[in-house]
């Protein structure tokens, strides 16, 4: 809702604030259980807000970087939304699963290294090992208390940052911050504005790194659409985002429609 990213707190999230604090009192409670490890070196790329911050972009490009340096990679997901997400581990194949199996995130993750979806982090984790992973890059789960991660990255969209700093469903915030800074080592803030700066700034006093990011469009998916007037669907958790690296490419968009 638009009132998640309002500056002040409006009526509205005032009247939700008393189940904003149940609901992030028993997400802390559930933060500060320990995680198991499973052998190998786990990076969690993470948000503190509920979706739109960009994490999934993120854990690809940790991924290049780690493939790079001649890790073997293999990425954990929940695989939200998926009939397939469940306790059993399942390897997604992009031949062969769809959306509606195995999430629409894991497939994106699945074309650029192995990729497990399971509900149980901890058993996705141990497939993962037997699949030969030298990191394991979780997509989400920084408040999933399940596996000990050796780093946590927590993706903040500069424009919104945090929002109206409450907690769902008061504000987007999964947590009251106070539980959530002791879950990471750094802060990644994804394109420009005011509030990703107060975020960064907040971070960086509390000894948090600071690292700073854009958004880039792929250049053939550009040059297929340059000249062509083009109606904008998304349905990410902030599709303005989408909107705006159209525009910032050079497009024409000439409606959009947000789901």
């Amino acid at each position: 809702p638009a009132f998640w990213n309002a500056p002040r707190p409006t009526l509205a999230a005032r009247l939700l604030s008393p189940l904003g604090a149940l609901y992030g009192a028993v997400a802390a409670a559930r933060m500060r259980q320990p995680g198991a490890r499973v052998g190998v070196r786990i990076v969690c790329v993470g948000n503190f807000t509920l979706g739109g911050a960009g994490k999934t972009p993120a854990a690809l490009a940790l991924a290049d970087d780690l493939i790079a340096r001649g890790e073997r990679v293999v990425f954990l997901s929940r695989g939200y939304g998926g009939s397939l997400s469940g306790p059993t581990p399942v390897e997604v194949d992009p031949a062969r699963h769809s959306a509606q199996e195995v999430g629409d995130e894991p497939l994106l993750l699945a074309r650029r290294a192995p990729t497990v979806i399971c509900a149980d982090r901890l058993e996705g984790a141990r497939m993962a090992r037997r699949m030969g992973a030298s990191v394991i890059v979780m997509d989400d789960g920084l408040q999933n208390p399940a596996l000990a991660k050796d780093e946590a990255v927590a993706v903040v969209d500069g424009a919104v940052g945090l929002g109206n700093g409450l907690v769902f469903p008061a504000g987007p915030l999964r947590a009251a911050m106070a539980a959530q800074w002791p879950l990471v080592q750094r802060v990644l803030i994804v394109g420009p504005g005011a509030a990703g700066e107060e975020v960064a700034r907040e971070a960086a006093a509390r000894g948090k790194g600071v690292a700073r990011a854009r958004l880039v469009a792929d250049p053939e998916a550009v040059a297929a659409l340059t000249g062509r007037r083009l109606l904008a669907f998304a349905g990410i958790g902030r599709p303005e985002k989408f909107f705006e690296t159209l525009r910032c490419a050079g497009l024409e968009v000439a409606a959009t429609r947000a789901f």
